[in-house]
């Protein structure tokens, strides 16, 4: 690839690394794992790169490919996530240290949400993060009433799990 294209494509990763922060947090349950999960992620990230086409913004491209790739290690392993050699991969992104002392307070919410299937998961996700229906349809390859009805079933569910 191209000295150009490898630049962007870093830069845009440094950008919103969040995104790729939030869904290792929602799929891990430890430090490692996320670690883990945040690379495999980073490297299917740039496998696609080439062929991301601006259809869409970067960051709802990036929950796609984030959200696919933790939901399929996830259904893969049930419990640990195998990953590609890091040092495989010729760039170098420099990573801020997550901090998620905010993240504590949403203890109870994640471990709600940890209960709930990979779908529901990623439309809680989507959810929070403010997309509307229409963002979240694309993002999860459904329609937009599918993505209205199957909130309102994890809205009633969540409900369910925190309000015994």
């Amino acid at each position: 690839m191209n000295k150009e294209l490898e630049h962007s494509f870093v830069e845009l990763l440094e950008k919103h690394q969040n995104i790729v922060h939030k869904v290792c947090r929602l799929y891990t349950n430890n430090q490692d794992a996320h670690n883990d999960l945040f690379q495999e992620i980073t490297i299917q990230l740039w496998k696609a790169y080439p062929k991301f086409r601006g259809d869409s913004k970067f960051s709802t491209w990036m929950y796609r490919v984030g959200l696919n790739t933790a939901i399929t290690l996830y259904r893969k392993s049930k419990r640990t996530i195998t990953t590609q050699e890091f040092d495989a991969v010729q760039f170098k992104i420099k990573s801020e240290v997550y901090d998620d002392t905010e993240e504590q307070q949403l203890k109870q919410l994640y471990n709600a949400v940890y209960q709930l299937n990979d779908i529901e998961k990623a439309l809680v996700f989507l959810y929070l993060e403010d997309k509307n229906y229409s963002e979240i349809s694309e993002t999860l390859g459904i329609t937009e009433v599918n993505a209205r009805v199957k909130m309102n079933r994890v809205k009633t569910k969540l409900k369910t799990i925190l309000n015994p």
